[in-house]
């Protein structure tokens, strides 16, 4: 067995690093920069051979999920006859031919420019890049690190950008041509779900209760996010009008701690890791998690312009796959101290590695006395849920950006590509949640009232504060 994962080895851990040699992604880092390293030389040969390790490998992840399984099963029974066993029940050779004939597909396009914003929620697409798997694609992918929102639209819009990371609602305000021209852009996949918090100065560790908050000033990223959309409900449940009561001011991410140390604002719903940074840097403390809110809430999102997913589907398909093998790899808690390291580098997120840690961890000091263990603080789910969409759009409309009547599902279906996400999963010997028993429209309950998406419009004549 010559797989680099060692899928038949008891003491592997079927994949600790990018190429599967190493027990970890500080050990593959250390070894790739020296002669042991270099018969992995990034030849077609080289990669075809990586992709029926991988396909083998998540084969036997698949059959067994936990590593203690499959050693106990491997010793139990020996190397020979686990290997024997498992190739009698999966058939991992059409497996590694079907990926083999989709990696002979000629790419349309190779080099490839996606953005994303420095902030945890991309981690996934981040660390498709040192992990390796944008190259064992295939692909030539530059990472293009953006300031704010309104940038990643407009360098989508101007064709400046292949994909990008994206807030989860902007494809469809994009798409329906809500603050923009109408361009259809599609979500392939989520980045993340939770990874955000409402912070406050310090100046209000004794204001805890919403309902005392008329006259502040609170920063969002961008109209079209789900900071906004969870702000503005969490405000409203608790009496204060959003519009009239309060504040929003857009901000982007990393301007937010300046603003909350000079006063200009009193809070934020932001994404972290400035969440956390406000506790490290001593000038607010976190209020609450978004997951308290809505448990499992989507934040940011991997897109593409539908035009390119038209034009290049060979390629675009080989993105989405490197991007749920990261989203994989980022699910697995075992990895997430590797990767605070590895996305708090310059080239990435350039924050404190311990800031990055305590929110791919969960394991945090809330800037008020308190350390909590929240072990979903963030995580990465990448099926882009019908449900989702539709509610994102309820929360468009109740607010005033989008006007007259909607085709929700038309709309959730045309933009979010959850079959795609869902087949490329299998694909890569994941086992997706079955969409079949709801069509994908998974419930969703926020703030304790449960959303309905097959009458969206109901639900949204049942808030007392809206604008629509």
């Amino acid at each position: 067995m010559s797989n680099r994962y060692q899928p038949f080895e008891p003491g592997s851990t079927l994949g600790g690093c990018s190429c599967g040699r190493h027990a970890d992604q500080a050990a593959h880092r250390a070894a790739t920069t020296g002669a042991a390293h270099d018969a992995h030389d990034g030849s077609s040969a080289d990669t075809e051979a990586a992709w029926c390790d991988a396909v083998e490998a998540a084969a036997v992840r698949a059959l067994f999920p936990r590593n203690a399984m499959r050693r106990a099963f491997i010793r139990a029974v020996g190397k020979s006859t686990a290997i024997a066993a498992v190739y009698s029940v999966l058939p991992i050779a059409s497996l590694q031919q079907a990926f083999a004939a989709t990696k002979a597909t000629q790419l349309e396009k190779r080099d490839l420019n996606v953005g994303f914003l420095p902030i945890t929620c991309a981690t996934p697409l981040i660390a498709a890049e040192p992990l390796g798997f944008y190259k064992e694609e295939g692909l030539n992918v530059t990472l293009n690190k953006l300031g704010g929102w309104a940038l990643v639209r407009d360098r989508m819009l101007n064709r400046e950008l292949d994909a990008s990371h994206m807030l989860a609602p902007m494809p469809l305000a994009i798409s329906l041509g809500v603050g923009s021209q109408p361009t259809p852009t599609r979500v392939a996949t989520i980045q993340n779900v939770n990874g955000q918090a409402i912070v406050l100065a310090l100046k209000h560790k004794d204001n805890r209760d919403p309902r005392n908050w008329k006259g502040f000033r609170f920063a969002i990223p961008f109209d079209y996010s789900m900071h906004s959309f969870l702000l503005r409900y969490y405000l409203a449940e608790h009496g204060i009008d959003p519009d009239r009561d309060v504040q929003l001011r857009v901000t982007p991410p990393a301007e937010m701690i300046a603003n909350l140390r000079a006063g200009n604002i009193d809070g934020f719903l932001g994404p972290d890791p400035f969440n956390q940074r406000a506790v490290f840097d001593e000038v607010g403390f976190i209020h609450i998690l978004s997951k308290d809110i809505w448990a499992g809430h989507p934040c940011c999102s991997f897109s593409v312009p539908d035009a390119f997913v038209r034009q290049n589907p060979n390629a675009f398909a080989a993105l989405l796959r490197a991007n749920l093998r990261a989203s994989a790899y980022a699910s697995d808690p075992a990895h997430r101290a590797g990767l605070s390291k590895m996305i708090a580098a310059p080239a990435y997120l350039n924050q404190p590695e311990l800031v990055i840690r305590q929110v791919l961890t969960g394991t945090y000091a809330d800037g008020i006395g308190h350390v909590h263990r929240v072990a979903d603080r963030i995580d990465f789910q990448p099926l882009p849920w019908y449900s989702m969409a539709t509610w994102m759009m309820t929360q468009m409309k109740r607010w005033g950006y989008l006007k007259g009547g909607v085709d929700y599902r038309s709309l959730a279906q045309q933009v979010f590509l959850l079959t795609d996400a869902r087949n490329a999963m299998k694909q890569l010997g994941e086992t997706p949640p079955d969409i079949a028993d709801n069509g994908g429209y998974r419930p969703i309950t926020v703030m304790g009232r449960t959303f309905d998406a097959n009458r969206p419009d109901a639900y949204l004549n049942g808030f007392a504060i809206k604008r629509a």
